[in-house]
């Protein structure tokens, strides 16, 4: 999944792929542990993320764009990036090779 960032300057942005927390919504096949990671135009590897962590910042971020609440134990992914304006790109996979549905989630995160 790509998406792109226009302005003056850098953005911030939230990326979340979800596959356990679609469990709220009855999709069923969700992906049981997806992970992410999240490049630029050029290919380089800008962050990546295995499990969310639960941790209160990234908590605050979610209810800061509006998105949905997940679990502090579930196994979705989720990292907060600034960025400059350009191309990007979201890869998602299974660990261990696992496959299912997942929700990929981009959301600007408000300064």
């Amino acid at each position: 999944m790509g998406f792109v960032l226009e302005g003056p300057g850098p953005t911030t942005v939230l990326v979340r792929a979800i596959g356990p927390g679609l469990s709220a919504f009855h999709v069923p096949g969700a992906a049981s542990d997806p992970q992410l990671a999240l490049y630029d135009s050029k290919s380089a590897k800008l962050g990546e993320n295995n499990d969310w962590g639960g941790t209160p910042e990234l908590a605050s971020v979610f209810a800061g764009v509006g998105a949905f609440t997940l679990p502090s134990t579930s196994k979705d992914a989720a990292l907060v990036a600034t960025l400059l304006p350009g191309n990007y790109s979201v890869l998602v996979t299974g660990v261990n090779g696992t496959t299912g549905i997942a929700l990929i989630e981009v959301y600007e995160v408000p300064k």
